[in-house]
């Protein structure tokens, strides 16, 4: 028919746009991604536990020792750190091999025993070191670096870094921390000698130590065995 204009055709109706089931991504941040917790909680626990631990054991009597006799602080406390690292990266080699073959319970009730130990070894009585490495001629870094890391094997820092290793999700970094703790307990030893070092109230500090770690430890058992 002439004039006849077709209407237009309306638009389509959107399709509904279906619901996405992946999680959106997190938010970008800013810089560079900070550490993951558990490994920062590695670090932290073994710097604690050896801090707390080491402080009245028999290698700071022994640094306390050696800084008398060669009154070179930086030296001493240079051949403690890599005593500590040197003991501890064996601990943490250990834990790297054992780790993967232990379920979580079993890492806490490691842990939990390793802290018992510590706490057990802090309640000893203090005994002296049976060497004072008097006939050693290394030097003062050279003695105490060996001197130390023979003392240190086997004692209870070597097992809070092994059982903090375990339990945390990086060995290497637990056995770091136990180092540095270690080290920083090592300190007042080191720069008021023996004498001055004795002096300071260390049954204090030893039982104070002791009841920190027992609870620490026995919390840390318990969580393992499901009581707490």
């Amino acid at each position: 028919m002439t004039g006849w204009r077709s209407l237009p055709t309306p638009p389509a109706a959107p399709r509904p746009i279906a619901a996405c089931t992946k999680p959106s991504p997190p938010p970008a941040r800013c810089g560079s991604p900070a550490p993951e917790p558990a490994r920062m909680e590695s670090l932290l626990s073994g710097f604690v536990a050896a801090l707390v631990a080491h402080a009245t054991d028999r290698p700071p009597w022994l640094a306390a020792i050696l800084a008398d006799r060669y009154r070179r602080p930086l030296a001493i406390l240079a051949g403690v750190l890599v005593a500590q690292l040197l003991v501890n990266a064996i601990a943490a080699i250990a834990a790297i091999q054992i780790r993967p073959l232990m379920t979580p319970n079993a890492r806490s009730l490691m842990l939990g025993l390793a802290l018992l130990f510590a706490a057990i070894g802090a309640a000893w009585r203090m005994q002296p070191p049976s060497d004072r490495l008097e006939g050693w001629r290394l030097g003062a870094f050279g003695t105490s670096a060996i001197g130390l890391f023979i003392l240190a094997f086997g004692d209870r820092t070597q097992f809070i870094a092994f059982g903090t290793g375990i339990w945390g999700s990086s060995p290497l970094l637990a056995a770091v921390g136990a180092s540095i703790g270690a080290t920083l307990a090592s300190v007042p030893a080191v720069l008021l000698g023996e004498h001055r070092w004795r002096r300071l109230p260390l049954d204090i500090w030893r039982w104070s130590a002791a009841v920190i770690l027992a609870a620490l430890g026995s919390a840390a058992c318990l969580s393992a065995l499901r009581i707490i």
